[in-house]
């Protein structure tokens, strides 16, 4: 009976966001209450479990989510994020400008969503295209995977940021090893680029293209290279530091250098720094922009990113009133063998639903309480069981991917060569990511 219940109640979820477009905050709640019904929960028993699920998962990564999109619209709206491309494009060479558009991709899209990234960004390829002669397909997919692959394994994003609070995985660890997976998966997108991008034959899609009116319009607008780069760095740096001083070794000792560093790393300092050192982005500028309102804009982002981060904690919370190592028999799955069930789960639900957010958090809410079984406990075992759902939640961008959308429209490509190029590439850094997960879990 609680098998079905499970199976129905993530059938319903997928269901609901793809067929009938209801929002995941909807559909996870209802999927939770449906589940605690049928498992017998009294109505009492049920709310306090959902809304205890909701409060201790917010209770944690609330706040980065929303400081980290006061970042991201600071770096949007005064054009950081072009100053941040073109200058890393300037350090790497114009001869390998796919490459350095999509490691300016993959930087930019830890503190800006990947859809808002390739917005702004879009804007060079056809530019470089022209500079360099090669096709421009190869910098949209170069571009488009750089900003995916930090999406789905770096905090401050929300996926892995609300994984590693569900699983209790360290965030400075998560975010560390996150880094190490996310550059060679995407710099396999960089690769398929090279490979692909010059064999399809591009044919321009008809659809009109969506306005780009955020962008700036005059270049001595855009700030200074330091002034871009450090709202980003600073708080990598701190949360860092803090999981390195936590180290048993306790490499910084133990007295006041270790103390500062785990008040600072401590993601939500960390971030609220970078929110300040965000600021003077927009009064360094000649004439000063309006910014009273970047706040409350970054809060309206933010706010679906935390309704859905709680609704799915609330999911996690009732879905733990199950015995859920019983309905499946998992006896003889540990190790390996949970990371690969972990990056199934989350690529079935990505695939079927489309938003790498959602199978992230469904997925965290049914393997948390798998844990014990798989034998993934301690403290790197939980670090990589964030990753492996990630990689799975990057498995595959295709039609009901909002941002396999924004890719094709803003590139003015059809739908046919964006599904070989686009989400191809995205198949591929899902696999090279599991690869290399597992390679780690074997080392460590």
């Amino acid at each position: 009976m609680e098998f079905v219940v499970l199976v129905v109640a993530i059938a319903f979820i997928v269901i609901a966001t793809l067929r009938f477009k209801m929002h995941p905050v909807l559909s996870l709640t209802v999927a939770a209450i449906f589940a605690g019904s049928c498992l017998g929960l009294n109505p009492d028993e049920l709310l306090k479990t959902l809304t205890d699920g909701f409060g201790k998962t917010l209770s944690s990564i609330g706040l980065i989510i929303a400081f980290g999109a006061i970042i991201g619209v600071f770096l949007e709206r005064t054009g950081a994020t072009q100053v941040l491309a073109q200058t890393i494009i300037k350090g790497i060479g114009l001869k390998r400008s796919p490459l350095a558009l999509n490691f300016a991709g993959f930087f930019i899209s830890i503190p800006v969503y990947c859809d808002s990234g390739f917005v702004i960004l879009s804007s060079l390829n056809k530019p470089l295209s022209k500079k360099t002669g090669i096709p421009k397909l190869v910098f949209v997919i170069a571009l488009a995977t750089g900003l995916y692959s930090a999406h789905v394994f770096v905090p401050p994003t929300p996926g892995p940021l609300a994984a590693a609070a569900m699983v209790e995985a360290d965030l400075g660890m998560v975010l560390l090893l996150g880094l190490l997976v996310a550059i060679p998966v995407s710099l396999t997108g960089d690769f398929w680029a090279r490979f692909v991008g010059g064999k399809l034959n591009v044919t321009e899609a008809t659809t009109d293209r969506p306005s780009q009116s955020k962008q700036p319009v005059n270049k001595w607008e855009l700030p200074k290279p330091l002034y871009a780069f450090i709202p980003i760095l600073v708080p990598i740096v701190l949360i860092a530091l803090r999981s390195i001083a936590d180290y048993p070794t306790h490499p910084f000792g133990t007295g006041m250098l270790y103390d500062g560093f785990m008040t600072l790393g401590n993601p939500v300092i960390a971030l609220l720094i970078g929110v300040f050192l965000a600021f003077p982005l927009a009064k360094i500028k000649q004439k000063q922009p309006k910014t009273s309102g970047w706040v409350a804009d970054a809060m309206k982002q933010a706010g679906g990113i935390v309704l859905i981060t709680g609704a799915g904690g609330g999911f996690g919370a009732v879905l733990r009133t199950m015995d859920i190592p019983t309905l499946i028999d998992f006896s003889a799955t540990s190790g390996i063998g949970g990371l690969l069930v972990c990056f199934g789960i989350a690529a079935i639900l990505k695939t079927a639903q489309g938003s790498s957010t959602v199978a992230i958090i469904t997925t965290a809410a049914i393997i948390t309480p798998l844990l014990e079984v798989f034998g993934l406990i301690d403290t790197m075992d939980r670090v990589l069981t964030v990753l492996a759902i990630g990689a799975g939640a990057m498995t595959v961008s295709h039609i009901n991917d909002s941002y396999f959308w924004v890719v094709s429209q803003f590139s003015g490509i059809d739908l046919k060569t964006a599904l070989k190029g686009h989400t191809v590439a995205t198949l591929s850094q899902g696999l090279v990511a599991i690869g290399l997960i597992l390679v780690l879990y074997l080392l460590f």
